[in-house]
């Protein structure tokens, strides 16, 4: 069934354009209020969000639109998405939302949902909600209408769990660390979290305005990190991005270590002590063939499942992996948290870096990657992946990589574009026929 909402995480768009209005938040809050009003017991909705202008607004419609059909409300103001995840357990939730666009400019937003477990839902779940969008709900009476109110120690909790993820003998004093907060929803938490365990800190992107989020700091935009660890001699960079499930690393060089190579860091560490699970480790078909080789090396597997975090943790679930992510940095560590926490990752990679004595780039460089290009091609409309010259295309490729290589290709889940990978061990070859694709893919599109 074709989804009108939903995309791979969550609702996500431009804010007051198309499909992302005050309107559809109230319709968002109404039909999840309504699709998870189960049981007799006081039905509890916990909404967070990141440091977007528009946040004040998706939450001021959200909370109408739970309130409305009868379930309270309990805001936390800014916090991380895995936050919003732990929190929806521990205070025994329905349903857990995160206001955010995650990486995306201020000018967008979206919502995140969660269930009580504080897992994202399934897409059952999401369609479920998009039907009841689409016909409407019943209104709570008068008399059962929900309650809203703030929190103010949500930081705290979410503080104190991040610690509890490393053992307690761990200190960071020896380590100087530049943080990226991105100007967004870590923007307090990661900072606290990181100097209370000991290290010498240094912040940038932790001053939001409501308007530079992600914006020229984060993990998307790694040349801030990299300059300021390199003046400023640190040992490492931790860059997040805009709510804080994704982590991207900088050695003390500036050279940047991406999400395969910190799964390729926590699963070594983790088989060597006899705690990995699952015999290896779960990505997405865009991870680097060098990780896939280099787990092969040490006797470990690499599941692939679809691009968005969720399907990650879907396939982890189902084969009992605890360690997932993917390349963009999304780390899932499931004997800490329910989805991607930057964080907690965060925090797994200093007391990896404390712990061997060692230098970032001698620590965190475990393969070399496989030449990998990726393009992405916008268009308007129709379907240009069915067209038959780009058909064509695709299997010539395929049939030149056989062997020797990988080909991605798949539409974009947020924005009408299409994404091209290829990855082998000749970097001409690769980059060739991702431009023969593209071209075929702008001219079925044109």
């Amino acid at each position: 069934m074709s989804r009108r909402y939903f995309g791979t995480d969550g609702i996500r768009g431009r804010t007051n354009a198309d499909k992302l209005t005050p309107a559809t938040a109230m319709r968002v809050g109404q039909a999840a209020g309504a699709h998870f009003l189960r049981g007799e017991h006081r039905h509890r909705v916990v909404i967070g969000k990141d440091t977007r202008l528009s946040g004040y607004m998706m939450e001021s419609a959200l909370v109408a639109g739970f309130t409305s059909v009868g379930m309270d409300v309990v805001m936390t103001g800014p916090l991380p998405t895995p936050a919003i995840a732990m929190l929806a357990r521990e205070l025994r939730a329905d349903l857990g939302v995160m206001i955010s666009a995650s990486h995306n400019p201020y000018e967008d937003n979206g919502i995140k949902l969660f269930g009580p477990d504080g897992y994202k839902l399934s897409d059952a779940d999401e369609l479920a909600i998009e039907a009841l969008m689409d016909h409407g709900v019943p209104l709570a009476d008068a008399t059962q209408v929900g309650r809203a109110r703030r929190i103010d120690d949500a930081p705290g909790r979410y503080i104190h769990a991040v610690k509890q993820s490393i053992p307690g003998d761990v200190r960071f004093d020896t380590l100087k660390v530049v943080l990226d907060c991105a100007n967004g929803a870590a923007y307090q938490v990661a900072p606290a979290a990181i100097w209370e365990l000991g290290a010498r800190l240094v912040t940038i992107g932790n001053s939001p305005d409501g308007t530079n989020i992600n914006a020229g700091v984060g993990s998307t935009a790694l040349e801030a990190v990299k300059a300021k660890v390199v003046e400023t001699g640190a040992d490492i960079g931790l860059a997040l991005d805009g709510d804080a499930d994704r982590l991207i690393v900088v050695d003390e060089r500036g050279e940047t270590v991406d999400g395969d190579q910190l799964m390729a860091l926590i699963a070594t560490r983790l088989q060597a002590a006899g705690q990995l699970r699952g015999g290896g480790v779960v990505a997405t078909v865009m991870s680097n063939l060098g990780l896939e080789r280099y787990l092969a090396g040490i006797g470990l597997t690499l599941e692939r499942a679809k691009v968005g975090d969720r399907y990650v943790l879907e396939r982890m679930r189902k084969g009992g992996f605890n360690v997932g992510g993917e390349q963009s940095g999304h780390m899932i560590l499931a004997d800490h948290g329910t989805t991607g926490d930057g964080l907690v990752a965060a925090l797994q990679v200093l007391a990896a870096l404390v712990r061997s004595g060692r230098k970032a780039s001698e620590m965190l460089h475990l393969f070399d990657r496989v030449p990998q290009f990726l393009r992405n091609v916008r268009y308007a409309g129709g379907a240009p992946l069915e067209a038959a010259s780009v058909r064509a295309a695709i299997a010539e490729a395929e049939a030149e990589l056989a062997g020797t290589g990988r080909l991605v290709i798949r539409p974009s889940g947020t924005e009408p574009v299409i994404r091209v990978m290829a990855e082998g061990d000749d970097a001409a070859q690769v980059e060739r026929l991702v431009s023969t694709i593209c071209d075929a893919v702008q001219k079925a599109a044109a």
